[in-house]
């Protein structure tokens, strides 16, 4: 039966959304590791619980127009696709990108449902955001389309219905402008958005939190082959928030990390990366990593992001973009002796390079699973927020890492339970998926 119920499952998938092709990969993936407890589990068969989750509840296109600082009246498209509120209201980030168009906002739509359900935090699963490039533009302008896309996006969200977050192209700066016009708009001040400043209702650790999370996770991992980080030669791909965050905690935890990359390319540095360096560059002055070869002229630059996966390692943690590593790439990091990959960016990895990855024993953490600190942390803001309270970093930092230790624990336990022991893929998918599962047989057919 399961071949052909994946089959099936797949052909309606493809023809109902052609040309999303990864939006096809994320729920083949999904499809292959449940499709055993489908057999287990006629009743859910019977439901077409999987075929309901795979189709979004809402899913909503808008214009948004904005005036740059020539005077020039810009277009843009907006997007915001809510997959499933069965444990709780919809939850997942913005987006700002040229490369955003509705797959790629149901791509990471549909893994946020099961990433947020494996956080064990009442959550829903969502995801949002435009082609606007905030890349080179202007304050002033950035604020404009911000505005301008928060005017439609706030009749479809709230602090009870849809609660986004940032991602890609959207940080503080972004938060703060869309928060601005939220309140100006309802006339309410609430949790409607996480990723807010620490002054006006954010969270202390979330700026660190997907980085934090990401190494929590891995630190599992390392541990299930007997190892930690110490002296360990960690190569990290971006040098965005995920990827500062992870260098940081992995030079804490005595791991030396070498490289790190931008759309541009990827910088090397042997004697370790200078994390306050990075976070100047990107946080402060919103430039490109190249600078930084030149603040510590014993790195080297190379321009073309593709290469650094042809570096040696012990760990290699991807936190840039879907799809960076190839099979090439996964064999490459087999050769020099990678024995452990876990994924701070949204589906980094092809299923060809996961294979690979399995077929050499190399520990690997999925996205969903293994970067779901952010979205656990943005939980715990809303938390704060409906409580009106802070709680200190120590606190939140904690709460963090018992949820990692608990994600964790899951994909474990679902892997082994259901015949795949040390797959963490499945395990991630079967856990997640029961949660919701279970959830939606409880409320009906709705």
């Amino acid at each position: 039966m399961s071949k052909q119920f994946i089959d099936d499952i797949m052909g309606l998938v493809v023809a109902r959304n052609p040309g999303e092709v990864e939006f096809h990969q994320a729920v083949r993936e999904v499809v292959e590791s449940v499709a055993t407890v489908i057999d287990r589990r006629p009743e859910l068969a019977k439901a077409k619980v999987l075929q309901r989750i795979i189709e979004p509840e809402r899913q909503v296109m808008f214009r948004v127009p904005w005036v740059d600082d020539r005077g020039d009246v810009q277009v843009n498209r907006g997007f915001r696709v809510q997959f499933n509120s069965a444990i709780g209201p919809y939850k997942g980030g913005l987006r700002f990108h040229p490369s955003v168009y509705l797959g790629i906002i149901k791509f990471l739509g549909f893994e946020q449902i099961f990433k947020n359900a494996l956080t064990t935090t009442p959550i829903g699963g969502a995801k949002g955001g435009s082609d606007f490039d905030p890349k080179g533009k202007s304050d002033l302008e950035v604020m404009r389309f911000c505005q301008s896309f928060m005017s439609e996006l706030f009749r479809h969200v709230g602090p009870d219905t849809d609660v986004p977050a940032g991602d890609i192209g959207v940080g503080t700066r972004e938060i703060g402008y869309l928060f601005g016009q939220y309140k100006k708009l309802t006339n309410t001040f609430n949790g409607v958005l996480t990723g807010k400043g620490i002054g006006w209702g954010g969270s202390l650790v979330r700026t660190e939190a997907t980085g934090y999370g990401l190494v929590y996770f891995v630190t599992r991992m390392l541990q299930g082959k007997g190892t930690d980080w110490k002296n360990k030669k960690v190569v990290i791909s971006g040098s965005g928030n995920v990827a500062i965050y992870a260098t940081e905690k992995c030079q804490q935890l005595g791991a030396k990390v070498v490289a790190l990359s931008d759309s541009n390319g990827y910088v090397v540095d042997e004697s370790g990366i200078k994390v306050d360096t990075v976070k100047d560059i990107k946080e402060v002055r919103r430039g490109r990593i190249k600078e930084y070869a030149e603040a510590h002229p014993k790195a080297k630059y190379t321009d073309g992001w593709q290469g650094i996966w042809h570096l040696p390692c012990d760990i290699a943690l991807p936190c840039a973009t879907q799809n960076e590593i190839d099979k090439a790439d996964a064999e490459r990091l087999v050769e020099h002796g990678c024995i452990a990959v876990g994924e701070g960016a949204n589906m980094p990895s092809t299923p060809e390079a996961v294979e690979v990855f399995h077929a050499n024993d190399v520990a690997f953490g999925p996205a969903k699973a293994a970067n779901a600190g952010g979205v656990a942390t943005s939980a715990l803001e809303m938390s704060q927020n409906s409580m009106r309270i802070d709680w200190p970093f120590e606190e939140v930092d904690s709460r963090l890492k018992q949820i990692m230790n608990a994600v964790y624990d899951q994909c474990v336990a679902a892997g082994e339970a259901h015949g795949m022991k040390g797959n963490l893929v499945a395990g991630a998918n079967i856990a997640g998926f029961l949660k919701v599962a279970e959830a939606m047989m409880a409320q009906g057919v709705v």
